[in-house]
């Protein structure tokens, strides 16, 4: 499986190296700039504060020429995962639906938050059990997700919420921390899994999520090689 981690000004490289050191994947780190993604079965998009989060978080970088490959690719049934700003940009692309706002509270969080589980099921969430509390770090001041009372019904008619809030810490509509589009081959989610693959992180339930990933891919193409 080849990966690329895609970064724009003001990435963070996070994902990135944890995917490299922790998992031992066939990663490439590709700059935005280089809009040939056609190699790669597996796209990340990373936290941090592309652009420095003007105007909109995200709402640059999802202007950006390679863009016009990811939904490519995305159309295509490539997995993405696309985490805090990476999951700000695929919204401001249109590639799921709502949008991000300030965090109810206006502050700052970056604490571990329990998660639930709402759909075990997906290419992302098959080595977790539905329903089932996780501790997935979360870091972001605009992370408050909002969609309207229609897309919530139809992400909750789809069964997209991947994960929710146990305690809803910024006000997010349906306690939602991830979501799944209508093909469920995009995962955005504001926690950050990267930051929880190890005990000494604090916890390792982010592991899970990439372990999915893995089983899914090779049970797919190896089976069908």
């Amino acid at each position: 499986m080849k990966c690329a981690a895609i970064i724009f000004p003001g990435s963070s490289h996070d994902l990135y190296e944890m995917v490299k050191e922790c998992l031992n994947l066939d990663v490439d780190l590709v700059w935005y700039k280089d809009t040939n993604l056609d190699h790669y079965d597996l796209l990340l998009l990373s936290g941090g504060f592309s652009y420095g989060d003007y105007l909109r978080p995200g709402a640059l970088a999802a202007r950006t020429e390679i863009l016009a490959q990811i939904c490519e690719k995305a159309a295509q049934g490539t997995p993405i995962l696309a985490i805090g700003n990476g999951f700000q940009i695929l919204l401001e692309a249109g590639l799921l639906p709502g949008a991000m706002l300030i965090n109810e509270d206006i502050n700052f969080i970056c604490q571990n938050k329990n998660l639930i589980v709402r759909n075990n099921q997906t290419f992302f969430t098959t080595a977790y059990d539905q329903n089932e509390v996780i501790s997935i770090p979360i870091a972001h001041g605009e992370g408050c997700y909002y969609c309207d009372d229609q897309t919530l019904a139809q992400l909750e008619k789809n069964n997209q919420i991947v994960f929710t809030y146990q305690d809803n810490p910024n006000g997010s509509v349906g306690n939602i921390a991830g979501i799944v589009n209508e093909q469920g081959n995009i995962l955005g989610m504001m926690p950050h899994p990267e930051r929880a693959l190890e005990t000494i992180l604090g916890s390792e339930d982010g592991l899970r999520l990439f372990q999915s990933m893995i089983t899914n891919w090779r049970e797919k193409h190896v089976t069908n090689a």
